[in-house]
């Protein structure tokens, strides 16, 4: 009974844990996905209000919201764009590992403009903003570099997948019509018959023309025919057998359905 109690409790404990792991995941998650929702809000809203000083405060103000504005866009695509290939190229993870250390100038910068944004002295804002966009240029361009060689790579890959596919394919499309069929005999394999002599061909001629018509001596003549049946009637009534001056008679079948004749009565 003890053992069976026991059996019970550690099935019960093995399930509050469970509940309880399934309960710490989905609320990470969610939790994960609420930051990963603020962040996105948050950055839609910087840059909207970026977007907007960049038009509405002219001078130093307006040019620290531009720069702030292309690094922020530059950072972004970049890194968006080595995350989403590092899952098909492994060789993009280096790239990656340089783009987080870029990514720390990055920020480094994008705190400095922003802090500068506050800066009551317009003069010596004024004075460094040609340092400030010599740094966002550079690191800019950098972050261009890897995002464009990330992409020209994969388009590399793509035209070479392309290409030894279409070449499958057209090997595979000749090999679906490529059909035999029996050669027809050419009249120059058949045989033919060998060509004989002049003189051999007239003799078999001349053979067979005596072999097919009787010679003209043993040919029957009109006068063979006349002796043969001659036109005295009298010697054919002759030659012809004779036959008896009153034939039998006939006996004709009889049927069923026919009545038998009566005999004569002879009084």
């Amino acid at each position: 009974m003890e053992a069976v109690v026991a059996i019970v409790a550690v099935i019960f404990l093995l399930f509050v844990a469970l509940g309880v792991y399934a309960t710490v995941k989905v609320v990470g998650a969610a939790k994960r996905g609420v930051d990963r929702t603020v962040a996105q809000a948050r950055r839609t809203v910087e840059d909207s209000t970026l977007k907007a000083k960049t038009f509405a405060q002219p001078g130093s103000l307006g040019q620290l919201a531009q720069l702030r504005l292309s690094l922020r866009t530059s950072m972004r695509a970049t890194q968006e764009a080595l995350q989403a290939g590092v899952g098909e190229d492994a060789s993009l993870k280096e790239s990656l590992a340089l783009f987080d250390r870029l990514s720390a100038h990055g920020h480094e910068l994008d705190g400095e403009l922003k802090r500068l944004e506050r800066e009551p002295d317009r003069a010596r804002l004024a004075e460094r903003l040609p340092a400030l966009r010599e740094r966002t240029e550079q690191i800019t361009k950098s972050a261009d570099a890897l995002r464009w060689a990330a992409r020209d790579r994969a388009q590399r890959f793509g035209g070479d997948d392309l290409e030894s596919l279409s070449t499958q394919i057209d090997m595979e499309a000749g090999a679906l019509r490529h059909w035999t069929t029996e050669p027809s005999p050419t009249p120059s394999s058949t045989p033919t018959p060998t060509s004989q002599p002049s003189s051999a061909r007239t003799t078999d001629s001349a053979g067979a023309g005596s072999a097919s018509a009787p010679p003209w001596s043993e040919a029957p003549s009109a006068a063979g025919d006349q002796q043969t049946w001659p036109d005295n009637p009298e010697a054919r009534r002759a030659e012809e057998p004779t036959r008896a001056a009153i034939d039998a008679p006939r006996q004709r079948a009889a049927y069923p359905w026919e009545k038998k004749p009566r005999p004569e009565s002879t009084t």
